[in-house]
């Protein structure tokens, strides 16, 4: 399973006149005013998209996410670069437009994002839509004597004439060794400027310009649609961390120098979606497709509850809750079960609050998911007991105690409405975060189920089979063998529960089971 890098801490853009902002968050405010988020999409010129493409969108959810939740409302824009060399030189391929290639991978690429219910954003505005801004922009870079024309080549960013270059990255230009991995051109001022405006090609889509036809370069993109929907001084811009040098380092210069008092607050860099410990890139065909690809959110590095046990949880109680629907429950919520959802919610707040620690509070959630399980685990028994209990007295003292309020009622009721606060906890937080699915539980369920066996290789026959082995082992108080069967079942994502009507299983995390090695 692909494993994901940690996000960086927020990076603020350099500003002597700005207090740096703080995520950490007390109480829902009354907001002052509407936050600003931008992100870079993707570029999109493959097919079916990579998850090494989205991992910023899966990690973008949260913010907006939290931030709504706390009251505020959220200018999101998602910006999609439809036109660049790649898109450009795959459509000549195939054989067809530019723009109807790239309008292809994002409706793809928006398919994929409902999949992976990632927020939706404000606005998704592309590049091929906003030349006029972008055009726009260039000029304003131009006239303050930030940038030169090559001629046949296009017009270009100098990095000299703007002194605050590499002022977000921390870099210096003595680090940008020119000719390591591209050629230098010696028509360049200096080896670090980049293009605005590139001149078109024979073959290339283009768009008239004051400097003849050609498109946009990559970096002035982002500049002009964030400024155009966002205003020059926003609060948030996130992508992936390698995107700090040259993207959002250049993005920064050619803002100021079109616009001086262009500022954002704060720079969110996500990490890596790793594989057997090696970034996933396309230029190196390590791919993995969302077919294949089991996602969440962002990662601090410790481990999360694993999906499949915290939804069959829900999807457990969502069925108990369903059966009482008829039923007038006047009994309080236990007050031990009420002070694991207000702890639970004091401890939301604290964790997404340090930087968006999605992965400490997903953690805490073990212990509403747990407090579900022992309240499902006491009724079931409770209702084992009470229908024991029927089957022995008889019809007319039957007929009485319906006629009135047992204990064991209120005990059931006590149970119900534990689970009613426990549940309405744990999807609230999990819908914050975006990880509640949009389908039925009992169809996640199911498919998880299914994942679950073609992961560990087995049919629900075979499974079953080796769930009675088990059954006969325990039968014979052959306890070496039953545990040999849990645990190896257990190291491919089964888990069992044995419960007084029989074994259950529910799928689970692959445990890695320790093996000894002689002369070790």
């Amino acid at each position: 399973m692909a494993g994901a890098e940690t996000c960086s801490p927020c990076r603020q853009a350099p500003d002597p006149a700005s207090t740096p902002p703080s995520l950490v968050t007390k109480a829902r405010p009354t907001p002052p005013r509407r936050p600003t988020h931008h992100r870079h999409a993707a570029a999109v010129d493959h097919p079916r998209h990579a998850v090494v493409l989205p991992r910023p969108a899966p990690s973008a959810t949260p913010m907006p996410g939290y931030l709504k939740y706390l009251g505020y409302e959220v200018d999101y824009v998602r910006n999609f670069t439809d036109i660049d060399d790649k898109i450009i030189r795959r459509a000549n391929e195939a054989g067809e437009m530019a723009t109807s290639l790239s309008s292809r991978f994002i409706d793809e690429f928006l398919r994929d994002m409902v999949e992976l219910q990632c927020l939706p954003p404000t606005r998704e505005p592309r590049v091929t839509e906003h030349i006029k801004q972008i055009i726009d922009m260039i000029t304003k870079i131009e006239e303050k004597g930030k940038a030169y024309i090559i001629e046949g080549d296009g017009v270009y960013f100098s990095v000299d004439n703007f002194p605050e270059y590499l002022s977000l990255s921390g870099r210096n230009l003595d680090h940008n060794l020119p000719g390591s991995r591209v050629a230098v051109d010696t028509r360049k001022r200096n080896p670090a400027d980049f293009a605005l405006w590139k001149s078109a090609k024979e073959g290339e889509p283009f768009w008239e310009s004051p400097w003849g036809r050609g498109r946009p370069g990559w970096h002035i993109e982002c500049s002009a649609m964030s400024g155009h929907y966002l205003g020059h001084a926003f609060d948030i811009h996130g992508g992936g961390k390698d995107l700090i040098f040259p993207h959002h380092e250049n993005e920064l210069a050619q803002s100021r120098a079109a616009n001086p008092e262009s500022e954002v607050k704060c720079w969110m860099h996500n990490g890596f979606v790793n594989n057997n410990g090696q970034k996933m890139a396309k230029s190196e065909k390590k791919l993995l497709h969302y077919q294949r690809c089991y996602c969440s959110v962002p990662s601090h590095g410790s481990k999360a509850i694993p999906d499949a046990d915290k939804l069959q949880t829900l999807h457990d109680s969502e069925e108990v809750i369903s059966s009482y629907r008829d039923y007038e429950l006047d009994v309080p919520v236990p007050a031990g079960d009420l002070k694991v959802v207000e702890d639970n919610h004091d401890s939301f707040l604290r964790h997404m609050s340090n930087d968006l620690h999605t992965t400490g509070a997903l953690d805490e959630l073990m212990k509403p998911v747990r407090a579900m399980n022992n309240n499902l685990s006491d009724l079931k028994k409770l209702q084992q007991k009470l229908e024991q209990q029927k089957k022995k007295e008889p019809e007319k003292k039957q007929q009485q105690q319906q006629k009135k309020k047992q204990p064991e009622d209120k005990q059931q009721e006590h149970h119900v409405q534990a689970l009613v606060a426990l549940r309405g906890e744990i999807t609230n937080k999990l819908s914050i975060l975006g990880l509640m699915p949009s389908s039925s539980l009992g169809e996640v369920v199911k498919q998880l189920k299914e994942k679950a066996l073609k992961r560990a290789g087995m049919s629900e026959e075979e499974l079953q089979q080796v769930i009675e082995q088990r059954s006969a082992a325990r039968k014979r108080k052959d306890f070496g063998e039953s545990d040999r069967i849990r645990t190896e079942l257990s190291a491919r994502g089964i888990a069992l529960m044995d419960e007084p009507a029989g074994t259950l299983w529910k799928p689970s995390e692959p445990e890695l089971v320790e093996t000894s090695h002689s002369g070790e």
